[in-house]
């Protein structure tokens, strides 16, 4: 038993060496905060960490450069196995020079309101079609609708209402159809 105890410990041994090594995505912050001289999420330094979820292949050195003259990123490059990563730089806010901040108070905020194109009881006409053929009904809008929004027009009494989408002022089409 003791003269098969090397091949089992090969056995074992055999599967975690022939597992693929991958690039520590650590090291790789690590580098580009060295070389932006700055911590991740500071300005001007890496926005936030490389992912770690990457499987990039192990490369015993790594290359970095500016990708422009902004500084907005870092390329990390690798020659052994080729691969390339590009991470985005925290980049100051840029104000012109003799330019005062915006500032807005609450109460010069208007809310927003929607700008309904059909009301509640607007007549509607309803079209849909394609290059040969169009058809055309006309209802009455059971509900207010945006443009682009959809409503339902009432087409017939004896019938359940239609799904419409909004066009324009008393116009509509069906969901689907372009005009």
């Amino acid at each position: 038993m003791l003269r098969h105890l090397p091949l089992v410990l090969i056995a074992v041994a055999s599967p975690a060496a022939a597992a693929p090594a991958f690039q520590d995505t650590a090291t790789l912050d690590r580098a580009v905060a060295a070389f932006a001289g700055k911590a991740i999420g500071d300005e001007g330094g890496a926005r936030t960490p490389v992912d770690s979820r990457l499987k990039l292949a192990a490369c015993p050195m790594v290359s970095m450069a500016w990708r422009s003259e902004t500084h907005d990123a870092v390329v990390v490059t690798c020659t052994g196995p080729q691969w390339r990563l590009f991470v985005p730089i925290r980049t100051p806010a840029v104000v012109p020079k003799g330019a005062a901040p915006l500032v807005i108070t609450p109460s010069e905020v208007a809310p927003l309101r929607p700008v309904y194109v059909i009301k509640r009881g607007d007549p509607v006409t309803i079209s849909a079609g394609s290059p040969g053929f169009s058809i055309t009904r006309e209802g009455i809008a059971a509900g207010d609708a945006v443009a682009g929004g959809r409503f339902l027009v009432k087409v017939d009494s004896a019938r359940a209402p239609v799904q419409a989408v909004a066009i324009a002022s008393g116009r509509a089409t069906l969901p689907g159809w372009t005009e």
